[in-house]
């Protein structure tokens, strides 16, 4: 068992890297997301905590802005997040709130190491990697408003709100 601390998107962002997902060919478990932490366990304490936390901070909108790879094991096609000073200031409160209260963290995900991203293919061989980076390229850069932060057991798939945003009128 896994749980992921991720955030979900507004509509047209989702809907956006939806229409991505279908140009790539590829199909994923979850909807449109950007990973803050992964755990063996984000356990009710930690999760109570992060609710209040959560409740206090700004989390920002992001711009999903750069064509990238992960070139390991498992070779990765995403789309990251630019990085600003919001954005890592959330992500450090987050990590600042689980630190000492969660299993098994994934290295990934905390400061130093987090690429912001949203993951378009993944386990995919080096010339399909190819392939697929050239049917994308150039994307435009998507604006993704948060619509909620979660985690996700990632074995049952069963979703815990921990915060929702409020609907924010079209600028």
């Amino acid at each position: 068992m896994m749980h992921a601390l991720v955030a979900f998107f507004d509509d047209e962002a989702d809907a956006k890297v939806r229409g991505l997902w279908q140009q790539l060919g590829v199909k994923h478990e979850y909807p449109p997301h950007l990973t803050y932490a992964v755990a063996g366990t984000i356990g009710p304490k930690a999760r109570a905590e992060l609710r209040e936390d959560l409740s206090r901070l700004w989390v920002p909108d992001l711009w999903l802005h750069t064509l990238g790879v992960f070139s390991a094991t498992e070779n990765v096609l995403h789309l990251s997040a630019v990085v600003d000073a919001e954005l890592l200031a959330v992500h450090s409160a987050i990590h600042d709130v689980l630190a000492g209260k969660v299993r098994n963290p994934s290295a990934y995900y905390l400061p130093g190491n987090w690429v912001p991203h949203v993951t378009l293919a993944h386990d995919v061989t080096d010339g399909e990697m190819k392939q697929l980076f050239a049917a994308i390229f150039p994307v435009e850069p998507v604006r993704a408003k948060v619509r909620e932060v979660s985690v996700v057991d990632t074995q049952t798939g069963e979703v815990d709100v921990l915060l929702r945003k409020a609907s924010t009128a079209p600028r």
